[in-house]
């Protein structure tokens, strides 16, 4: 075999390999928030080592909901609070969560002195 025809296939053993890597390195995750009149659900490929943080912004929420461009408080995955750099693994769906308008221990007892 000559020089060139190794390089040549040095070549493109090394771009399969990085076309394999970059395949690998990819996570599928999810990014969820709702309002009382919308729920918006968008499923979105990113790089591992991905945190929440930015997760949503990649996810382009913020076309939908244009009120999300201001500071995201409360965040969660699949109900379990977490911080905005938590790192995301496969299958992780983000939950946005709105601010409490109500106590809820509030309201529950409020309504039970109704009764």
């Amino acid at each position: 075999m000559s020089p060139t025809n190794w390089s040549m296939i040095s070549a493109n053993a090394l771009t399969q390999s990085m076309d394999s890597e970059n395949s690998h390195s990819m996570i599928h995750i999810e990014v969820v928030y709702a309002v009382p009149d919308k729920q918006v659900l968008l499923s979105l490929s990113v790089r591992e080592g991905t945190t929440v943080a930015e997760g949503i912004e990649q996810s382009a929420i913020h076309d939908e909901f244009p009120e999300l461009k201001m500071e995201i408080k409360a965040v969660g995955i699949f109900s379990r609070k977490v911080p905005l750099d938590h790192v995301l693994r496969e299958g992780d769906r983000i939950e946005i969560y709105r601010p409490l308008i109500a106590d809820p221990k509030e309201v529950r007892r409020q309504r039970a002195l109704k009764k």
